[in-house]
């Protein structure tokens, strides 16, 4: 280390000098960066920060560096790994580290920072969910002393002052910390002489003590205390160690930061239904905005913390029931006219209007959505309204400030409704002169001179009631200290406003979709362009950044749908109806030369659909020759291909519409089309299309008669080639891909994130998401574990949201009914009984796998509605099936289902509520107490058991080295 003070003399007026010392373990070529908001630490430059250098300390690896800076010096800094180019590898997770030096120090001392590496769970209690809801009674504390302000002053030359700074983000009111050790100054382990630390602000508490060097070796232990009411102690367990660096005599000032406070890691629950699907006695068919008051009073009732919505933009492309997917946007930024409480549209409204709600009331109140009525009920209605007020709302001070805040997006979404009913479609290429979107265009179609201003203006209207009615929920819902959890879908519709307006970061010519899982053994299309990543970074991807701003403004966390779409996604060509033959965008492909080396030299016979006489006849019996005759053309003895009209899906449904009317066909239309895209899919790699000498191995290679009859050196060479394309040498690629788009997705706001991580997932995945602190999802029917039928909620790590079932599977009850053998081996490997399990998911059933949930060290368990209702036996009169929300496996699924019972009588059912909230309460789970602190965590979440389990909540820094796992006692 430098000599600071021999070198001191030389600088004019006042300097401090300031090192920087962190424990990390790097990997070979790795060194750790130091870069902040001022000049000497680079301006958030990496190239221009200040490097480190190891230092071996024992067992431990210290990362040190000093830089000189005047006096009274404040920045913003953070940690960075980087390889020898100093680029950087990965970065430090939650807030910006801020430094502010006291005046007081003197010109030519030392200040020393022993600082911890900040991962990804650090930073979840300051995101909005823990911050402005469930801990935001700890960020109203009064600040007792803010940051840079050292009371004590150095009295000997062999004083120390060492300045201790704790973050502790969840604390009762009236709740003292303490920092104890064996030096008098720290109480001789006692608390009530320990040192007290002060609040300072963002949920930071420090204290300042002076020390002399005779008071602690090279290294003392110590620990934190929260004293609570009534002299409640909750002590940390294992042992913090300050390390003293004498080599040129002892710095004057160490700022210790220590991080988070450890303590039992918090766990909470919460329950999911879509929007639609709730039932209340004041909606008109389906669920609407302002019944999510209805639901939070519930929830708190229940013992929950979070209420978790699927997609609420709005999604009328079709202008008909096809358009209830919620995750096939119109536009990512509008909401959905469907949630809207017309009622709640004024306080005058007329007595015809109220007559013609009620008789809508009556009509639409069925057992399932009607999408269609619905909407044309309500959008009818809330025109009349708008005639009446148009001029009084959109001239209101209300109105004006929405408007200015939204325009960006909100403009081109009103021009886009009027010229999809205009055109009668939504799809842009259709539009003549308006198919390619201008901005003198725009102002054109929106101008207040044009005649269909009052149609701009209605889509305006419409708009501004929805963001009033969710914005009044979600205030209610934190207010209440219940986290509204939104849900950020992966794709936008291919006929979107985001489309037209922003054409070139969409790949058009392309659709996204999934490979086969455990939803769909054919892979899933979904149909939407896949993103033109490449573009969208060119502006630091402020799209993205747009969408996640826009969800903050009522939600505190969300769910990213497919997250695996950001380390690469399942790409299909545009004429592609299946999801079985495409390719992982980015990914590294197979060159021909690479194939040639390994013997592979035939290149059309494994691209082209491999169709033999002998297939034809054993699939279309005796109609084959008239499927050979009108779609295939005979090139070979025997061997077949398609003609040019009906060589991809899309030509080939078209067609065969046209062929099987009036013909004598014994098989049904959809069983010749499913046969003739297997023929098509009967390859053994797909070929870029942009690249000819470029391929891709097709998924479940080894089970099409393509491959099959191969011989064995080629079988052998391609089953090799699979594996190492699917599951080895995509990585690195998507390792790099993921870190370059999500943590700009995490940056755009405060929310709390969490990935649906489910399907066929790379190794990378998990890694990249325990760094950035993202909270992956586990349902136990569908274990990430190998060699697992069922998951084992006990075994579960923190950094998760666990469920029995979601939105893309049967219910519970649905899928303990549906297979009987299925739940035999459930009931004899997870309930461990030989027993005849029963045949229906009685509540006994349903309330052990709840509770086996809620027991999870999971930091969210999540329960779909459904399944809660599953507890009480008079709710499970509905049939099973009835209650599943999608079917993965259509594409044209209608997205209707209705819970049975209303909110009202929900909230009227003691039994089944005091059911749920002992569940919760048992389990160790915060639960929340209305105008009161966090409910007190009973003593059975202070388990060890529980804690060892979770290695998240108390993140190694750096590579997996051993750490004492801290636990409080109460």
């Amino acid at each position: 280390m430098m000599n600071f003070r021999r070198l001191s003399g030389n600088k004019p007026g006042k300097t401090v000098y300031v090192s920087f010392r962190l424990p990390y373990y790097t990997h070979w070529g790795q060194s750790l960066l130091v870069c902040g908001s001022e000049p000497v630490l680079g301006s958030w430059d990496v190239k221009k920060g200040l490097l480190l250098k190891p230092v071996h300390r024992g067992d431990e690896l210290i990362w040190c560096g000093d830089v000189a800076v005047p006096g009274g010096f404040g920045c913003e800094y953070s940690y960075y790994v980087v390889n020898d180019d100093r680029k950087a590898l990965r970065w430090e997770a939650g807030k910006k580290r801020k430094l502010v030096l006291p005046e007081v120090i003197e010109h030519g001392e030392v200040v020393e920072l022993h600082d911890l590496w900040q991962t990804g769970s650090e930073g979840l209690p300051f995101t909005s969910a823990f911050k402005n809801v469930i801990f935001r009674g700890t960020w109203t504390l009064d600040i007792e002393r803010p940051l840079g302000i050292i009371q004590n002053t150095l009295n000997t030359e062999d004083s120390v002052i060492v300045h201790f700074k704790i973050c502790c983000p969840n604390i009762e009111k009236d709740t003292s910390v303490y920092v104890i050790g064996h030096p008098l100054k720290l109480g001789r382990w006692k608390v009530q002489d320990g040192l007290k630390l002060d609040y300072a602000g963002e949920s930071i508490w420090q204290a300042n003590s002076v020390m002399q060097k005779d008071d602690f070796p090279i290294r003392y232990p110590l620990k934190y205390v929260k004293c609570g009411r009534n002299g409640r102690l909750s002590v940390e367990t294992g042992f913090r160690e300050l390390s003293l660096d004498s080599s040129n005599g002892p710095p004057k000032y160490i700022f210790v930061s220590d991080g988070m406070l450890k303590e039992p890691p918090w766990r909470g629950a919460g329950v999911a239904i879509p929007m639609f699907s709730i039932r209340t006695e004041a909606d008109l068919g389906v669920g609407e905005f302002l019944d999510l008051k209805l639901l939070v009073d519930w929830a708190v009732d229940s013992g929950f913390h979070l209420i978790q919505l699927l997609p609420l933009n709005d999604t009328s492309v079709h202008r008909m029931w096809w358009d209830s997917y919620p995750y096939s946007s119109l536009s990512v930024f509008a909401l959905h006219p469907l949630y809207l409480r017309v009622q709640a549209l004024s306080s005058n409204i007329p007595e015809e209007v109220k007559q013609e709600i009620l008789k809508a009331k009556d009509q639409l109140d069925g057992k399932d959505v009607d999408y269609e009525a619905t909407m044309a009920t309500k959008l009818s209605i809330a025109k009349k309204m708008f005639y009446l007020e148009k001029d009084l709302i959109l001239n209101s001070t209300s109105f004006l400030k929405f408007f200015s805040e939204n325009e960006d997006w909100l403009k081109p979404y009103a021009a886009f409704c009027f010229l999809r009913d205009f055109f009668e479609t939504s799809d842009h290429s259709q539009w003549g002169r308006f198919s390619f979107y201008s901005k003198d265009k725009l102002d054109k179609l929106v101008s207040k001179d044009s005649t269909h201003y009052d149609i701009i203006c209605f889509h305006y209207y419409i708009q501004y009631h929805l963001h009033l009615q969710l914005l009044e929920a979600a205030e209610y819902a934190r207010k209440n200290r219940v986290v509204l959890k939104g849900d950020l879908p992966i794709g936008v519709d291919r006929s979107s406003v985001d489309t037209w307006v922003y054409p070139n970061l969409f790949r058009m010519n392309t659709s996204t979709g999934a490979p086969p899982d455990y939803f769909d053994k054919n892979g899933q299309n979904w149909g939407f362009p896949t993103y033109n990543w490449e573009e969208m970074s060119k502006d630091n991807y402020a799209w993205w950044r747009a969408r996640l701003s826009q969800m903050a403004k009522y939600f505190t966390a969300y769910r990213i749908d497919h997250i695996l779409g950001f380390f690469r996604i399942w790409e299909l060509p545009e004429h592609a109806m299946t999801g079985l033959v495409g390719k992982f965008r980015p990914s590294i492909p197979l060159s021909q030369e690479e194939l040639k080396r390994e013997g592979i030299w035939d290149f059309d016979r494994l691209s082209r659909p491999y169709i033999q006489q002998n297939f034809l006849q054993d699939k279309f019996g005796t109609s084959w020759t008239f499927i050979a005759s009108n779609f295939l053309n005979e090139y070979q003895k025997q061997r077949y291909e398609f003609k040019e009209d009906c060589n991809t899906e899309k030509k080939i449904a078209s067609k065969l519409r046209s062929c099987v009317e009036g013909s004598l066909l014994s098989e049904s239309e959809d069983k010749i089309r499913l046969d003739l895209f297997a023929l098509l899919q009967n390859i053994v790699l797909i070929r870029d299309p942009k690249d000819a000498k470029k391929f891709y191995p097709r998924f479940n290679l080894e089970d099409t008669s393509s491959f099959k009859d191969l011989d064995d050196h080629s079988k052998n060479v391609l089953k090799r080639l699979y594996y190492d394309y699917y599951f080895h040498r995509q990585e690195d690629l998507w390792h790099h891909n993921a870190l370059k788009t999500l943590p700009v997705l995490l940056n755009s706001s405060d929310m709390l994130a969490c990935g649906e991580d489910l399907g066929l997932i790379p190794s990378c995945v998990h890694p990249v998401m325990q760094e950035l602190g993202l909270i992956g999802l586990r349902i136990q029917r569908m274990p990430s574990e190998p060699g697992l039928e069922f998951g084992i909620p006990s075994q579960y790590s923190y950094m998760t949201v666990c469920a029995p079932s979601c939105h893309d599977c049967s219910t519970m009850r649905a899928w303990w009914e549906e297979d009987e053998e299925r739940r035999r081996r459930f009931f004899k490997t997870v309930v461990g009984s030989d027993e005849l399990p029963p045949s229906q998911c009685v509540p006994e059933v349903a309330e052990f796998i709840i509770q086996q949930h809620v027991e999870a060290p999971s930091m969210w368990a999540i329960f779909p509605l459904q399944d809660l209702l599953a507890l009480k036996k008079e709710y499970t009169t509905r049939p099973a099936a009835e209650e599943t929300i999608n079917d993965p496996t259509n594409p044209k699924h209608y997205w209707r289902y209705r819970v049975h019972v209303t909110l009202e009588s929900l909230l009227k059912d003691k039994e089944l509520k005091t059911t749920i909230r002992e569940l919760v309460h048992c389990s160790g789970r915060a639960y929340p107490l209305v105008g009161e602190t966090e409910a007190v965590i009973p003593e059975k979440q202070h388990a060890a058991a529980i804690h060892e389990k979770s290695p998240s909540a108390v993140q190694l820094n750096g590579a997996p080295q051993k750490e004492t796992v801290a636990v409080f006692f109460l």
